[in-house]
């Protein structure tokens, strides 16, 4: 099972304005070999989401939902080769059933998640209401760890969890994405049995990195964030054989200002 995880930055955006020189969404649809692909940060109500991915839904694709309640927002989705058997939208508290912001869905033998945390801003609501957000996924993930079945949460985390996740750490200590709560949090997660692998199969480096801002020339010197993780429970984390960040080879060949993160499960 090969499970890929991309925040799209605007699925319309990715299957039309950057879709130049065969680049985009809907081309490199076509090539992944990946059998169950997360995607955030849609900005597309449920119609326009599968009339942007309908050349991906004739050739096979399920498609699953969560649509934003604010329109231009958030929104998260799962495409399956396989049929999507179960479906639960937001992580179980009432606050954020309607956000776009957490889709759960069972497909083949596992089951999987999309996540988008909210951005944040430290010391303000928006930092608070994101906290919210990520108590109501930790207790999810409790639920998930106990229930048995092979399970993995993708998804843009709006974390970077230690040092080697953030390429300008020491300039990012005392704002949101790097605030000693939100790793902690992390941390306490991985406490609990969900691994982190990607890093597991790249210890100890910089990076990979996942995201750099559209601005100057942050991809170009690879000055970026490792905000996009795959965290698995402890069973479906042993079958790991590879683990990647497909960065594109230039800044003209991006289609979201994410890469998609791509893991090969055994």
């Amino acid at each position: 099972m090969i499970v890929t995880t991309v925040n799209v930055n605007g699925i319309r955006a990715a299957v039309k304005e950057r879709s130049a020189e065969n680049r985009g969404l809907l081309p490199w649809l076509e090539k992944t070999p990946a059998d169950v692909i997360c995607l955030q940060e849609t900005r597309a109500d449920d119609d326009q989401l599968a009339q942007a991915l309908a050349p991906a839904l004739d050739d096979g694709w399920h498609l699953a939902s969560a649509d934003p309640h604010l329109k231009g927002r958030n929104g998260v989705a799962v495409l399956s080769r396989h049929p999507i058997t179960r479906a639960l939208i937001g992580p179980g508290a009432d606050e954020f059933a309607a956000h776009g912001r957490y889709l759960e869905v069972d497909t083949a033998d596992l089951t999987v998640a999309s996540i988008y945390v909210p951005t944040g801003e430290a010391e303000t609501e928006r930092q608070r209401e994101k906290e919210r957000f990520m108590a109501a996924v930790a207790a999810r993930m409790k639920v998930l760890h106990g229930a048995g079945r092979d399970a993995v949460v993708c998804g843009d985390w709006n974390i970077g969890h230690t040092e080697n996740d953030i390429k300008a750490w020491k300039a990012n200590q005392k704002k949101a994405g790097f605030l000693p709560a939100e790793r902690q949090w992390v941390t306490d997660l991985l406490a609990t049995g969900w691994v982190d692998v990607v890093r597991a199969m790249h210890p100890d480096v910089a990076g990979p990195y996942s995201w750099w801002s559209w601005r100057g020339k942050a991809f170009d010197n690879d000055a970026g964030w490792r905000i996009d993780y795959q965290l698995a429970n402890p069973t479906l984390a042993e079958k790991v054989v590879a683990a990647r960040v497909e960065r594109a080879e230039l800044y003209a060949l991006r289609w979201s200002d994410h890469a998609p993160v791509t893991v090969e499960y055994a």
